[in-house]
């Protein structure tokens, strides 16, 4: 009996001095699981990977635009209603970053891209075989909704992989596969719609091969990269192997059911589209020239098919100039690198978001004079050649804002990179979409040049956006609830507002 009260009486200090202390689990110093202590040549392959998956994606979202005339006699329908090929697919790019961001940040980013892909292969397949317009839009607008996930994420795998002082690097070889997608897919359309052994419908045949192509060579060679998600298996591997409980990582805390997905996850994106300032306004430029971008598979048409009476090919090969110019948006994103990593290296290796807005401000003064001079020499009385040039510096404008707005948002948000850039994506598709159903009667009751000069307007109102960034940045990344703000050294924020 004695002996029994003496252990009742000692268990409870006991049971207190036997629980184990938790433990944090952290990456260790240059260890080999941490994406960024991975080799170059491992991370310049992943990055490959990546811009092929965006580009299959991109690329589906203007492949159908030379099949207009096509479709309006096979299905007996208007103008409106073809466009909506185009409108549709850019439609679902805006809603599907609400869902395919929260699953990359809770369950990883391999999921977040494998299963998505692969309903975009089946859906082209879908609108390929379609028999009815409505099956056509039905299928184009899912394939939209499910490919916006590597245009949303890939931007994020980047941050998880790369270090800031040389992400701007790989995120200009990546934005080439996204912002050239757009720009290719009219002139394959093109040349499948006039071939007569293949026609409109290969246009969707050719997306569904590629991307079936590019997802099996993710399936098999993309690693995860997501930072909480390795740690939580490292957590459970250690727990395995030591036998010891107390090794525990917080994302494995994560708890899921249906109001927290809503409330929390899904709604994520949203909340900092409405409440974060910095997203709201690089989303709402990166917006105005993404729907620009799109609005030029209505407009390059009237300029060079409708006016100039050139053939289906031939009047897609001018989106090759805007190639052209996104290629050369390389050029200034390259050559602003030795400066951020200075600036970098000057804030102790913390990211400067504010060190992204100075090609911002090149990109918006040479978009705005891209709009206004292929505005006025569009006219078929002026060489080709002219407005074509023109295009050049529209797609390079273009292509050197898009990067830097998506270097600024992962340098900013860091762990919520991928819902920031899914709130950016969420708005710029949505007016992406709208601008291709506007530019025909728009450019038509106006004209070229006038209708292109009111957008030029708009362009050059919003110039000062990077430069106010470079001035305000860090006080609007105070305010944040998402952004993490270091303690930059005075340098750098001095050399930065510079």
């Amino acid at each position: 009996m004695t002996t029994l009260l003496h252990e009742e009486s000692t268990s409870p200090a006991e049971d207190e001095a036997t629980t184990p202390t938790p433990i944090l689990v952290k990456w260790d110093e240059n260890e080999p699981a941490n994406p960024f202590n991975w080799s170059t040549r491992y991370r310049a392959f992943i990055t490959l990977q990546l811009g092929m998956i965006a580009m299959a994606a991109s690329v589906g979202s203007s492949i159908m635009a030379p099949t207009e005339p096509t479709l309006q006699k096979v299905f007996h329908i208007g103008h409106e209603v073809s466009v909506l090929c185009i409108s549709l697919y850019i439609l679902g790019f805006a809603f599907g970053p609400l869902c395919w961001a929260p699953i990359s940040e809770l369950w990883g980013r391999r999921v977040s891209l494998i299963f998505p892909m692969m309903a975009v292969g089946l859906f082209s397949i879908g609108a390929a075989t379609s028999q009815n317009i409505q099956s056509v839009l039905i299928t184009r607008y899912f394939a939209g909704l499910f490919a916006s996930s590597p245009v949303s994420n890939v931007g994020a795998i980047m941050g998880d992989i790369w270090p800031p002082k040389v992400r701007g690097t790989a995120v200009v070889f990546y934005a080439l596969a996204v912002v050239g997608g757009p720009t290719l897919g009219p002139v394959i359309g093109a040349s499948l719609t006039v071939n007569p052994h293949l026609g409109w419908r290969w246009t969707e045949y050719i997306q569904a091969i590629w991307t079936f192509t590019v997802t099996t060579i993710i399936l098999i060679f993309l690693p995860e990269t997501y930072a909480p998600v390795l740690l939580k298996r490292k957590a459970e591997r250690l727990r395995k192997e030591t036998g010891n409980q107390a090794y525990y990582h917080r994302h494995e805390m994560t708890k899921l059911s249906p109001k927290i997905i809503v409330t929390k996850h899904l709604s994520r994106p949203l909340r900092m589209l409405f409440t974060e300032p910095m997203v709201t306004c690089i989303a709402l430029y990166a917006s105005f020239v993404y729907g620009l971008l799109y609005m030029t598979l209505e407009v390059f048409p009237i300029v060079f098919a409708q006016h100039r009476g050139w053939g289906l090919v031939t009047s897609s090969l001018p989106f090759l100039a805007l190639l052209t110019g996104v290629g050369c948006a390389m050029l200034v994103n390259l050559a602003n690198q030795p400066r951020y990593a200075r600036l970098v290296d000057a804030a102790g290796g913390k990211p400067v978001p504010e060190a992204r807005c100075a090609p911002m401000a090149v990109g918006g003064i040479v978009f705005s004079i891209g709009l206004f001079w292929f505005g006025w020499t569009a006219n078929p009385k002026i060489h080709w050649v002219v407005p074509v040039l023109a295009a050049v510096f529209i797609g390079a404008g273009f292509n050197i804002i898009f990067q830097q707005c998506i270097n600024f948002l992962v340098d900013t948000y860091r762990l919520y990179a991928a819902s920031a850039t899914s709130a950016n994506t969420l708005l710029r598709s949505a007016l992406a979409a709208s601008f291709p159903l506007a530019a025909t009667p728009m450019f038509n009751n106006l004209g070229v040049g006038p209708a292109m000069s009111l957008l030029g307007g708009v362009a050059v109102i919003a110039i000062p956006v990077p430069f106010l960034f470079m001035k305000y940045g860090v006080t609007l990344r105070k305010m944040s609830k998402f952004a993490p703000v270091d303690d930059e050294r005075p340098q750098a924020n001095k050399e930065t507002r510079a």
